[in-house]
């Protein structure tokens, strides 16, 4: 179920031998933890409100403000959860959203609008987190496929036909504009949710959906910013490979229609076709400027991604087996590829960043193993620990 490509720490007999060493030199690193080495963040992805899970704890149909509910009170635990080395979690920084707040509108499923504000309740309102500072736990957000094509249509019948809700809030709170955009006045061709948090020592970088050829002259600026020797971890909602189907439809007048089912959702203009490719290699051509990219910034290490829901922590390789960044794969409480399937399965990640070893762990948290027990508590599973030095 679970491919790891680099050092993990589950059990023995899965630890693997470790890739190129990621880590950040001391040099690199400037920012006072708020008296800490230790950093904590919360990820998990694909929230989908506005769905049904088929099953969840006893009940059917149980819709996704329920589930998600469900899991925000398990992280609400995690603070005084003892980890397998025998230390306490402790204080949480940041909560990190990874897209798809609310599911794509096909009718009978509910507006953006509803979604959002029962995500809001979730994960602004309920969430009782605080960090190192005793300040409540920051949320950190970027947008999902369905989000944006909420906004911007689809070639399948909406109700409404668009709506921007999610966009738009998300917009708000991450880009805090001094005149807070409307959904009337959002245009996502201008709009897009972009923004860089420096946490721990390392460079995080939010990027809207995939590192296209656009997203990729708005993050030359930024990583430009930087010390070289700075590592720098990117979180958007797309898969380092993307899909076909988000690109832009390459034929004049480049509309969202159901022959070609492209979405429009990446700027970059599809290269492999008139139709949406369905294999592996379907964006090969688009992910070769990627790859470039990425040879160019050595200091990228990291990559998380939500959209194809379910745990893994794995090596992207690139289309012609040329480049390896470290990537995290999470699971989603309502689209799952095996969690769905088997709640016991659902998970989210815990993420430390430690500046005195210099190292990044990711833990899965698996919050609903024993789903009629109330007082249930989470179990940590598959884990990866990865340095952060700049060679």
């Amino acid at each position: 179920m679970h491919r790891t490509d680099f050092t993990t720490s589950l059990k023995p007999a899965f630890l693997l031998a470790a890739i190129s060493v990621l880590a950040f030199s001391l040099n690199g690193y400037s920012q006072n933890v708020n008296g800490t080495s230790i950093v904590n963040i919360v990820f998990t992805s694909d929230a989908h409100y506005g769905i049904t899970r088929a099953k969840f704890r006893g009940d059917t149909a149980v819709p996704g403000y329920r589930v998600n509910a469900a899991m925000i009170s398990q992280v609400n635990t995690l603070p005084a959860l003892t980890l397998p080395d025998g230390k306490n979690v402790g204080p949480i920084d940041y909560v990190i959203e990874g897209g798809d707040i609310a599911n794509r509108m096909e009718v009978p499923i509910q507006s953006a609008a509803i979604s959002w504000g029962q995500f809001e309740k979730d994960y602004i309102h309920d969430i009782k987190l605080t960090g190192h500072d005793g300040k409540p736990a920051q949320l950190l957000v970027v947008p999902g496929n369905h989000d944006i094509s909420d906004a911007v249509g689809f070639y399948k019948t909406m109700a409404p036909l668009t709506d921007p809700s999610s966009m738009v809030n998300i917009y708000n709170l991450m880009m805090k504009p001094k005149k807070l955009i409307t959904n009337e006045a959002y245009n996502y061709a201008t709009d897009k949710i972009n923004y860089s948090r420096d946490i721990g020592g390392v460079h995080f970088v939010f990027i809207t959906l995939w590192p296209d050829s656009a997203e990729r002259i708005w993050m030359e600026k930024d990583i430009d910013k930087v010390a070289k020797n700075t590592p720098v971890i990117i979180f958007t909602h797309d898969q380092p490979e993307s899909e076909a189907k988000h690109f832009t439809n390459p034929l004049p007048p480049h509309d969202i229609n159901s022959k070609s089912k492209f979405e429009n959702l990446v700027t970059e203009y599809y290269k492999g076709g008139a139709t949406v490719g369905k294999d592996d290699g379907s964006t090969n051509i688009e992910q070769r400027g990627w790859v470039k990219f990425l040879k160019a910034h050595p200091n990228i290490k990291a990559y998380f991604h939500g959209n194809s829901n379910w745990n893994e922590f794995y090596t992207y390789k690139g289309p012609d087996n040329d480049v390896n960044l470290t990537v995290f794969r999470v699971d989603s409480p309502m689209k799952g590829k095996y969690s769905a399937k088997d709640e016991k399965l659902l998970s989210f990640q815990l993420i430390s960043i430690d500046p005195k070893t210099q190292t990044l762990t990711a833990r899965e948290c698996l919050w609903n193993t024993d789903p009629l027990n109330k007082a249930q508590k989470i179990v940590f599973g598959e884990t990866a620990t990865v340095s952060l030095r700049v060679n």
